[in-house]
Formats: C-alpha cells, sequence, structure tokens
C-alpha cells in the first residue's frame, strides 16, 4: 500500500529547479519509496550492493556515463569519492532534475555537498510518518496510546509486522551498522545501553556527564555518540531559543525520540497499554508533538526554526515556533484535562516577550478543541494543520 507523503510535492518543485536533488532520512523513513514514486522514468541504483559500488569507486566517469540522463543513486554516502565527479557532469548538463541522491546519514551526505555540490543540489529531509500523511490514508490510529507505540515508520503500516521484533531487528540491523561505519564502537552493548538511557531522557534536558557516568563512557564518547544519533535521524536537539527575553535562561539543548515507537521499545514498554500508565508517557507525548512540527517544517525543504524556553526557575514553554517578525508559543499536555496552570508558562513568556509573541496553542491528549481567550487549545489529531502556526 502506498501513502502519499507531504514531502513529494516538495521534492517535485526542487526537481523542476536544481540539477540534483538529495533525499536524507534515518533508515527505512520512505525515502527509496518517495523517489521512485515521484521518478519512474529514472534508472535506479543501489550503492550498498557491493559489484555497483566498486565500479563507481574505481571507474566514477565510465559509471556515471552510463546514466546519460541522470539516475536515482541510492544510498550514495557509501561511495564519497562520486560526489566531485557528479560535480563535473551537472557543469556541463545542468538539465534540472537529473540525478536524485538518497542517503541515510546526515555526516556524508551534508559534507559531499557542501564540499562539491554546493550551488548545484537541493536537500530534502524525509522522516517517517507524519499524522498529515497517515490521517487521509485512513491509517491513523482512534487512540493515542497505540500511535505513540507503534511509531511512524512506513514499514509498519505498509506491512504487517509486530512492531517489538520489527524495532529491535532495526536497532541490530541498522542503527548499530550505521555506527560501524561512522565511529569505532567496540562495544555494541554498551551502546544500546546508552540508547535506552536516551530514551529514558527523551523531552529532558542534555546532560552528557550524566549520561556517560550511567553508561560509564567518557564524556567525550557520549558526546561523539549522541552527534552520530542525530546524524542518523534517531534524536533531535531542540535548541533554546537565544533572545534574550529574560537573562536567566538555560542554555542548554533538549533530547527528543524523533520516533515514540523506537523510544518505547528501548524502553521496554510490551503494549500500548502499558505505554498509557508509563511514567514517561507525558515525555513521549511531548516528542510526538516536537516530531510533528519537525516533520512539517522539514518535508517543505526548510530548516527547523523550532525551539524551547526555560528559565532558570524551572518555568518552560515547550516549544517556540519562530517565524522571523512573530514567534508563536506551544505548551503541550499529555492529560485529557485542561487545567488552569497549563497556561502559566505562556502568560510568562507572552509578557516577556511582548509584541512579537504570536498566537499561543496547547496541544493535549483528547480530542475536541477549545478557545480560550488567550490560547488555542488544539487535541492531538489536529496537529496536522498546525505546520505554520
Amino acid at each position: 500500500m502506498f501513502i502519499e507523503r507531504t514531502a513529494e510535492k516538495t521534492f517535485l518543485e526542487l526537481l523542476q529547479q536544481y540539477p540534483i536533488v538529495a533525499v536524507t532520512g534515518p533508515r527505512q523513513s520512505g525515502k527509496t519509496t518517495l523517489v521512485r514514486h515521484a521518478c519512474p522514468y529514472k534508472p535506479y541504483v543501489l550503492l550498498e550492493d557491493l559489484d555497483t559500488r566498486q565500479f563507481a569507486q574505481e571507474d566514477p566517469r565510465g559509471f556515471l556515463s552510463q546514466y546519460p540522463d541522470g539516475a536515482i543513486l541510492d544510498e550514495v554516502q557509501r561511495c564519497p569519492d562520486l560526489f566531485s565527479y557528479l560535480q563535473g557532469v551537472v557543469d556541463e548538463d545542468s538539465r534540472p532534475g537529473l540525478f536524485v541522491l538518497t542517503g541515510s546519514q546526515q555526516f556524508g551526505l551534508h559534507s559531499g555537498i557542501s564540499q562539491s555540490l554546493a550551488g548545484r543540489a537541493a536537500l530534502l529531509s524525509l522522516l517517517p510518518f507524519s499524522l498529515a500523511a497517515l490521517k487521509p490514508a485512513d491509517q491513523l490510529p482512534e487512540r493515542l496510546p497505540d500511535l505513540l507505540w507503534k511509531g511512524f515508520y512506513p514499514p509498519l503500516y505498509d506491512r504487517d509486522f509486530d512492531p517489538k521484533r520489527w524495532y529491535g531487528n532495526y536497532v541490530r540491523t541498522y542503527i548499530e551498522r550505521d555506527v560501524r561505519q561512522m565511529i569505532n564502537v567496540r562495544d555494541l552493548s554498551t551502546f544500546q545501553k546508552f540508547l535506552r538511557f536516551c530514551a529514558g531522557r527523551s523531552g529532558q534536558l542534555l546532560n552528557l556527564s550524566s549520561l556517560a557516568g550511567d553508561c560509564g563512557i567518557t564524556h567525550n564518547t557520549a558526546r561523539a555518540w549522541i552527534s552520530v544519533l542525530e546524524a542518523s535521524y534517531i534524536i533531535h536537539l531542540l535548541p533554546p531559543h537565544c533572545r534574550n527575553f529574560n537573562k536567566r535562561l538555560v542554555k542548554t539543548p533538549k533530547l527528543y525520540f524523533i520516533d515514540t515507537g523506537l523510544a518505547s521499545w528501548l524502553l521496554g514498554i510490551g503494549e500500548p497499554d502499558q505505554l498509557s500508565v508509563h511514567p514517561l508517557y507525558g515525555s513521549l507525548f511531548e516528542s510526538f508533538v516536537v516530531g510533528e512540527f519537525l516533520k512539517l517544517r522539514l518535508h517543505e525543504g526548510l530548516d527547523s526554526n523550532l525551539f524551547f524556553w526555560r528559565d532558570r526557575s524551572g518555568l518552560e514553554v515547550d516549544l517556540l515556533v519562530d517565524e522571523g517578525q512573530r514567534i508563536h508559543p506551544v505548551e503541550v499536555k499529555s492529560g485529557q484535562t485542561v487545567a488552569a496552570d497549563f497556561l502559566k508558562p505562556i502568560r510568562r513568556w507572552q509578557q516577556l516577550a511582548g509584541e512579537i509573541s504570536g498566537p499561543a496553542r496547547l496541544v493535549y491528549g483528547c480530542t475536541e478543541p477549545q478557545q480560550r481567550s488567550d490560547c488555542t487549545v488544539v487535541p492531538w489529531r489536529q496537529l496536522t494543520f498546525m505546520g505554520k502556526v
């Protein structure tokens, strides 16, 4: 079953403008499906295939000459030398949409583009399914705990996989393999322990010293592993907003797992009903909301404009959406009843921000919207329209 992606429109627009369009994102997020669906006329080349990769590495000019009208080069970061040869090809033939590149690691793809293909390539990040993709396809679970536990990776909706087995294989087959390719991890059991501790801290301020101490690794190792998880689109580090609305501000980013299904598996949550009473249910709901805003932004081909605000007394606005002239505060609560104190952080921030503050939103775990005098209360199922607040 093909589920239409909101990012496909952006991808097709970029194909009309740039000779090379690169699609990056986590493994199994649907990159290959998207580009092959959008470009059925283009030859498809998988550079994870050993023979193909060897040909591309040993004779890059001969390899690229096979595709005078371009091609889809999948997992192109496995053959980094190709980037400089692609530069020569598109400098001679600058037709829009000539080559489509995909990759699962930001390090390899971003560095190759910035070094050799600057100005010649557009970059689009594709994360797992969003509500905006699942809802029109009638694939959105009725209950919030079911959605958070299952997560958003396309294979869980395309085929009849057991999420518990699928996530276990995903960690072993993809995440750990990518870690071996990117950095030298000798003890994968310690790395998986690190992954689980990160899942337990989703929605919290990043504390590298605490993570390192709990896992028995050095601070520098923890920093390197966090960078790998971020480059592989497993986690997102949400920065604090830098504008000085109050001098007593926290300057540490918050750690979020982009996919709540993966985080649930790492936390050992075996079923949705267990998740609904789990002490980290609120943190996972917050991760889900941040992930939805991030997807809606990245799938338009734009960089993240998401921040949080927290002063040193602990008062915090979960999400700030910075639109330039206006900054929109968003508070996130998993409960099904809106309490008066939910809006206290937003009101304090609005006082400090003044006219620059845009309309406020409260996303909560129920199904009915509400309009308060100073805030719109949005149920989780209606997040699909909130990409542009």
